[in-house]
C-alpha cells in the first residue's frame, strides 16, 4: 500500500534477517546493487560523483576510490556525461526519457550503454547511531537531491529503440482492446511478455483484500508443470515489498546467483545513511527472497507491477530457469507498458461493470424509497413489490420487521431466528451490521442455517431488515500449505524457507462463511437504512410534519471541507402541507473537489418527491469518482431519465469546485451547467455582485437529451460567497424574477460578514418574512481565506 514504508518500523542497521523479522527488512536501502551494471550517485547541480558501486572499474576502468569527489565527466568521459547531464537537465520525469544511450571508451573498446537516470531526496536528518556508533547529524539542513545513474552495458543489437517501444506491443494492445472478459485481457498479456521478454514461464498473479494471491494466467514452455489456479499467502510477498512494487513498477534479478555489490562509502554524505533505491533499477534484493527463488530451482525473475490507481492489485512473475536472463531496459520498458496497458483495461472494465451496477442499485433504492411513500400499503408489502429488497442486494433471503408487521422473501428463516439475529445486530449499536460468518461473530445464536451471512439494519423499536446468504464452500488449491511457512522438517535440515519447491498442491475447504458483502452493498443499505426511518416516521405522524421531515431526510448534511464553509437550507411551503420536489446536494470527491447542486422537480407532490429521490441518487452515482465534468454529468443523467423510462421533468444546476493548485489568493475554479435552473449569485467580499448568467440557458432535464449541454468556469476569490437556490426563494405573485434577485443580491451583500449558517437563516427571515407560497432550496458555500 502506498506510504507503508513509513508506516513499518524497519530493523536497525546490522540487524539479522530471517524468517521471524523478514516483513520488517529496510529492502529499499540495501546498501548493494546486483552487479549487471553500475550505480553512480552525483551531487545535483554541480554533478559531482557521491557514491559509487564498487565494480566501477569494470565498465569505466576507474577504480571506486578514485571516483569519489570527481566531476562525473573525469569517471565515465565528457561525451558520455554531457549527455547524461542534458537529459537530467530537461524538465518533467527522468525516467520518461530512460534509457539514455551512450558509449563508454573501455581500454580503447567502444562499449554500448543504456544510462538510467533518477532523482532521490536527501533527507540530512538528525544525529543518529551507525553500527553503534554516533554520527553527527549532516552541515546541511534542508532536503537536498541528488542524481542517481545505473549503466547497463546494452550487450548485442538493442531489440527497439525506447521510442518504438508502442510499435513493440502494438497488436497486443490490439488484441486487449479486443477481449471480451478478464480472462482474455489476463491470457493475452501472459503469452505477450512471454514472447517480449524470453522468459520460461510468464504469470499474471492477482491479489485478494487481505494480499492472498492467485495465479489467473499463465504462459509457460511446454516441459514446465503447471503453476495455473494456485494461490500463495500474503507473507509471500511482505508489505514493505508491495509498497516498492507501487514506486517502482519493475525488477528484475537477471541471476539469483549474484553477488551483490557494495555501494561506497557505505552512507551518502548528505544523510549519514544508506543512499535509497526505491526506484533503482539494479536494487539488490532481499536474501530472503533470494533464497526463496533459489530453492525454486529458479535462475533469474522478473516482475511487472499491476496498479489499480496507486494501489497494488497483482503482478506480472516472469521466472527463468535455464541459466540468467537479462532483457535490455528496452524490451523490459515494453513488457512495463504491457502491464500498465492491461491495468488500464482491467480499470475501464471494472469501472464500467460498476457504473451498471450502481445505476441498477440506484434506481432501484429511488423506487423503494418513493414506494415507501405510499401509507396506503403496508410498508413490508410495498418492500416486497415489483421492485423487491432482493433487487438491492444479491442475496439468499430478506426478512423484516416493520410496524408490527412481518415480511419474507427468498430462502426461508425462522421468525424466531430472525428476531435472534436482529437483536444480536441492534446490540452491537451500529446503523448496518454485516458479516460473512455469522456463526463465528456470534456463537451464542447456535445453528445459524441458511444465514451464514447476514446484513442487517437495525431499527428504532426493534424493527428490523436482515438479508442474508447461505454458506459458500470454496476449495483453494494453494502452492504449499500457507500456513507452514518452515517446512524443513519435509524437505530436509538444510531448507529452511517455504520455496515450496515442489509445488503441490495443498487443498484448503473454507467452510462456515458466506460470499462476503461488497463495500457497495453496505453503502447501499445503509442509504436504504436512511428513506426507511423517514418513511416510517412519516407514516406515523401528520403529513404536515412528515413532509419537512422527509425532505429533510433526502437531503443529507454537506460536508465540512477546511476550505469551505457550507450551509444548507429547506424551507417548505407554507401554504401546502404535502412533500415538494426541490433539492440540494454537497459531497468531495477523492480528489479533493467538491460538487454542488441544487434542483428543482417539476410538481408538489407524492410522485415530485419520489422523482426528486430518484434523480438525486443517479445523478450522485454518476459523478461520484468521475472525472466527468457538469455539463457531461446533465447529460448523462438526462440520458438515464430517458433510458430508465422516468418521465421526469426538472430544472437542475451542478457545479463543481475545484482546490486552487497554484499560490493562496489565486482563487478557486469553478465549473458548472444548468440545465434550465437559475443562474447561481456571486457576491466578493468587498460586496460587489455577479449574476452567473450562461451564454444559453440550457433545457430543463427530461426535454429533449440528445441536445449538448455547455459548461462554464469562473474564478472564485477567496472570501467570496456563492449561492444556490431554488425559485420560490425570488418569486412570489406579486413579485417577478428580477426583482427578486435584486432584493437577493442586496441582501447577500450586506449580510456577507455572517457565518453562511446565520447568513442563511437571515436571508430566508429577510425574504420570505410569512413563509414562501412554494418549496425553498438553499445551498450557500464560502471560500475560506488561508488561516480563516
Amino acid at each position: 500500500m502506498t506510504g507503508v514504508q513509513h508506516e513499518i518500523e524497519f530493523l536497525a542497521p546490522g540487524e539479522p534477517v530471517d524468517l521471524t523479522n523478514c516483513e520488517r527488512e529496510p529492502i529499499h536501502v540495501p546498501g548493494s546493487i546486483q552487479p549487471r551494471g553500475v550505480l553512480i550517485a552525483v551531487r545535483d547541480p554541480d554533478w559531482v560523483v557521491q557514491q559509487v558501486s564498487e565494480n566501477l572499474a569494470d565498465l569505466t576502468g576507474v577504480d571506486w576510490r578514485q571516483a569519489v569527489g570527481r566531476p562525473l565527466a573525469e569517471v565515465i568521459g565528457v561525451a558520455p556525461a554531457d549527455a547524461v547531464v542534458r537529459s537530467a537537465s530537461a524538465f518533467g520525469d527522468l525516467r520518461e526519457r530512460n534509457p539514455v544511450e551512450i558509449t563508454l571508451d573501455v581500454a580503447g573498446e567502444p562499449v554500448p550503454v543504456d544510462a538510467l537516470l533518477h532523482r532521490t531526496v536527501i533527507d540530512p536528518g538528525p544525529a543518529h547511531e551507525v553500527d553503534g556508533e554516533p554520527v553527527a547529524a549532516p552541515e546541511e539542513s534542508a532536503p537536498v537531491t541528488t542524481l542517481v545513474v545505473e549503466l547497463e552495458p546494452a550487450r548485442g543489437p538493442r531489440p527497439f529503440s525506447f521510442p518504438n517501444t508502442y510499435q513493440a506491443v502494438r497488436s497486443t494492445v490490439a488484441a486487449l482492446d479486443r477481449a471480451g472478459s478478464l480472462q482474455e485481457l489476463y491470457d493475452i498479456t501472459a503469452r505477450a511478455v512471454r514472447t517480449l521478454t524470453g522468459f520460461d514461464r510468464v504469470m499474471v498473479y492477482r491479489y485478494d483484500a487481505d494480499y492472498n494471491g492467485e495465479v489467473v494466467a499463465e504462459a509457460k514452455a511446454a516441459h514446465l508443470n503447471p503453476f495455473l489456479g494456485l494461490h500463495y499467502p500474503a507473507s509471500d510477498i511482505p508489505a514493505q515489498a508491495r509498497a516498492l512494487y507501487e514506486k517502482n513498477w519493475i525488477r528484475l534479478i537477471s541471476d539469483v546467483g549474484y553477488a551483490p555489490v557494495p555501494i561506497q562509502p557505505v552512507h551518502h554524505p548528505a544523510s549519514g545513511r544508506p543512499l535509497d533505491l526505491t526506484y533503482s533499477a539494479l536494487r539488490s534484493v532481499s536474501p530472503i527472497h533470494v533464497e526463496y527463488l533459489h530453492n525454486m530451482g529458479v535462475r533469474s525473475s522478473m516482475s511487472i507491477s499491476l496498479l489499480r490507481g496507486d494501489k497494488l492489485w497483482g503482478l506480472i512473475a516472469c521466472h527463468h530457469y535455464d541459466g540468467p536472463h537479462a532483457p535490455p531496459y528496452a524490451t523490459r520498458a515494453a513488457a512495463e507498458f504491457l502491464g500498465s496497458t492491461l491495468s488500464v483495461r482491467l480499470i475501464d472494465r471494472a469501472q464500467e461493470e460498476e457504473f451498471a451496477r450502481a445505476l441498477r442499485a440506484r434506481s432501484t433504492l429511488a423506487w423503494l424509497t418513493a414506494a415507501a411513500l405510499d401509507e396506503d400499503r403496508p410498508i413490508t408489502e410495498t418492500l416486497l413489490g415489483s421492485h423487491s429488497l432482493l433487487d438491492l442486494l444479491d442475496a439468499d433471503g430478506v426478512s423484516m420487521c416493520l410496524q408490527g408487521s412481518r415480511g419474507s422473501a427468498g430462502a426461508a428463516l425462522p421468525p424466531e431466528l430472525a428476531d435472534a439475529i436482529a437483536a444480536w445486530a441492534a446490540s452491537r449499536g451500529e446503523d448496518v451490521v454485516a458479516t460473512d460468518a455469522l456463526a463465528t461473530v456470534a456463537p451464542g445464536l447456535g445453528a445459524v442455517d441458511p444465514a451464514c451471512g447476514v446484513l442487517v439494519l437495525p431499527l428504532p423499536e426493534g424493527q428490523y431488515v436482515l438479508w442474508y446468504r447461505g454458506e459458500a464452500v470454496r476449495h483453494i488449491d494453494w502452492g504449499g500449505d500457507p500456513h507452514n511457512k518452515a517446512i524443513a522438517e519435509r524437505e530436509g535440515d538444510d531448507v529452511r524457507l517455504s520455496p515450496r519447491k515442489s509445488f503441490e498442491r495443498w487443498r484448503e475447504t473454507v467452510r462456515g462463511r458466506s460470499e462476503p458483502w461488497t463495500v457497495q452493498e453496505t453503502g447501499g443499505a445503509t442509504e436504504l437504512r436512511t428513506h426507511l426511518l423517514e418513511a416510517l416516521y412519516a407514516r406515523s405522524r401528520s403529513i404536515v410534519r412528515a413532509a419537512e421531515t422527509l425532505q429533510r431526510s433526502l437531503l443529507t448534511d454537506p460536508p465540512e471541507p477546511d476550505h469551505l464553509e457550507v450551509a444548507v437550507r429547506y424551507v417548505p411551503a407554507a401554504r401546502e402541507a404535502q412533500v415538494g420536489g426541490d433539492w440540494y446536494d454537497v459531497f468531495e470527491q477523492p480528489d479533493g473537489s467538491t460538487v454542488l447542486v441544487i434542483g428543482d422537480v417539476v410538481g408538489h407532490d407524492t410522485q415530485a418527491a419520489a422523482t426528486m429521490s430518484q434523480l438525486r441518487g443517479l445523478l450522485r452515482g454518476i459523478a461520484w469518482d468521475s472525472t466527468a465534468g457538469p455539463a457531461e454529468v446533465l447529460s448523462r443523467l438526462d440520458a438515464a431519465i430517458e433510458g430508465l423510462g422516468l418521465g421526469a421533468m426538472a430544472t437542475v444546476l451542478v457545479g463543481r469546485l475545484d482546490r486552487p493548485a497554484g499560490p493562496a489568493g489565486e482563487g478557486t475554479r469553478l465549473r458548472w451547467a444548468s440545465a434550465g435552473h437559475l443562474p447561481p449569485l456571486l457576491v466578493a467580499p468587498d460586496g460587489s455582485q455577479r449574476l452567473l448568467v450562461p451564454d444559453r440557458p440550457g433545457l430543463l432535464l427530461g426535454v429533449d437529451p440528445s441536445l449538448p449541454r455547455t459548461e462554464h468556469e469562473v474564478a472564485v476569490l477567496d472570501g467570496s460567497t456563492l449561492l444556490l437556490y431554488t425559485d420560490g426563494l425570488v418569486e412570489r405573485r406579486d413579485q417577478v424574477f428580477d426583482d427578486g434577485v435584486d432584493l437577493l443580491g442586496r441582501a447577500l451583500a450586506e449580510l456577507r460578514h455572517l457565518p453562511v449558517a446565520g447568513m442563511s437563516d437571515a436571508l430566508i427571515d429577510r425574504l420570505l418574512p410569512e413563509g414562501g407560497e412554494d418549496d425553498v432550496a438553499l445551498l450557500a458555500v464560502r471560500l475560506q481565506p488561508p488561516g480563516g
